[in-house]
C-alpha cells in the first residue's frame, strides 16, 4: 500500500527521490532542480517533485558543508563585495566613509538605525547584522 502511494506522488520518468549521500547524488538532483525551474509550466505534482528535492539537498547541504556563524562586519563585508559596491556607497548609511571603515574594521558597533537601513538596501533581515552570542 505504502508503495502504491509513492508510485501515485511520483512523476514518469523520474525515480523516487531519496535522502542525498554523496556529492554526485547532491550535484544529478541539483541539476535536475534546475532544468524543472526552466520549464515554463511545472504541473502540480512536479512542483511537489521540486519541492521534495530541494529540502533533500537543503539538508544534504547544511550538514555537508555547515556555514558558519559570521560577525556583523563579515556579513556587511561580505554584501559590500557581493554588491560590487566601495564604502562610499554607504555613505547615507553612515554619514561618512570613516564611519564606515570604522564599522568594517569592528571600531564601531552598528547601532540600530544603521542595521535597519543596511537590511533594507540590501534586502536582508536584520537578524544578519546582530552579534552572535
Amino acid at each position: 500500500m505504502i508503495a502504491t502511494a509513492i508510485e501515485k506522488d511520483t512523476l514518469r520518468g523520474l525515480a523516487t527521490p531519496k535522502p542525498i549521500t554523496s556529492d554526485a547524488q547532491n550535484e544529478r538532483y541539483t541539476a535536475l532542480l534546475l532544468k524543472m525551474e526552466r520549464q515554463n509550466h511545472l504541473t502540480a505534482r512536479e512542483k511537489a517533485y521540486v519541492e521534495v528535492l530541494t529540502l533533500l539537498v537543503e539538508a544534504y547541504e547544511e550538514e555537508r558543508y555547515p556555514i558558519g556563524d559570521a560577525s556583523p562586519k563579515e556579513v556587511l563585508a561580505e554584501l559590500i563585495a557581493a554588491n560590487d559596491l566601495r564604502q562610499k556607497d554607504l555613505v547615507p548609511i553612515f554619514g561618512s566613509e570613516g564611519a564606515v571603515s570604522d564599522a568594517l574594521s569592528g571600531r564601531r558597533k552598528l547601532s540600530n538605525e544603521h542595521i535597519a537601513k543596511l537590511s533594507k538596501r540590501f534586502g536582508v533581515s536584520p537578524e544578519a547584522f546582530f552579534e552572535i552570542e
